[in-house]
């Protein structure tokens, strides 16, 4: 899915393939820090359920990318339990990604999230997984269809800590519904965007 083009005159365009599921804030990020010369392109966020996917297609990614002229490219994408295969890809293709194991990590500084200790029985959501919930969370996980599978899937979790990339008192709510749902503890954490601002401004 082609998101923006680059349009910046003073820097040399760079081509970004992401997530589907960090396209806002991957606006957001290029908004407010005028990175106008950033192309993005985003994976379906749906992908995260299925992580096998994600080096294969980020791979075909950039050899479009390359076919289209792009001399710089960015994978905007953590190692998201790709087993190491992402890292593979990006080391024999030359290019870089976002550092950290996932977007809980980066959102929260990857630093400051290896710190958390206390969060080894905490399921997390960002805001895009409060907005799609319902879609990424329930429905893949049948438990619209088999409510007895919660405890199953989530018993072993304490909290439900929400990191939040903006104040949204919408997606709080949302984000409260949802710890509701599968019987957890609600937290709530406002992150803003965290390590993703520097990994862009890098690119």
């Amino acid at each position: 899915m082609k998101v923006t083009a680059a349009k910046s005159m003073n820097a040399s365009p760079v081509r970004v393939i992401g997530c589907g599921a960090l396209a806002r804030e991957i606006l957001d990020v290029c908004r407010v820090n005028r990175l106008d010369h950033v192309d993005l392109i985003c994976l379906p966020a749906i992908w995260h359920n299925r992580p096998e996917l994600i080096a294969p297609g980020v791979r075909k990614s950039i050899a479009e990318a390359r076919e289209a002229g792009f001399e710089r490219i960015f994978v905007a994408y953590a190692e998201c339990g790709t087993q190491g295969e992402l890292d593979k890809v990006c080391l024999e293709e030359g290019v870089g990604r976002i550092e950290g194991p996932h977007c809980f990590s980066f959102f929260a500084g990857n630093d400051a999230f290896a710190a958390m200790e206390d969060d080894i029985t905490s399921f997390f959501l960002t805001d895009f997984l409060a907005r799609q919930f319902e879609a990424f969370v329930v429905e893949p996980l049948g438990l619209d269809r088999h409510p007895e599978l919660r405890d199953m899937y989530f018993g072993n979790y304490r909290k439900l800590v929400y990191l939040s990339q903006n104040e949204d008192t919408d997606l709080q709510g949302r984000a409260r519904q949802a710890a509701d749902f599968l019987g957890l503890t609600y937290e709530y954490r406002l992150t803003g965007y965290g390590d993703l601002t520097k990994a862009l401004q890098s690119a």
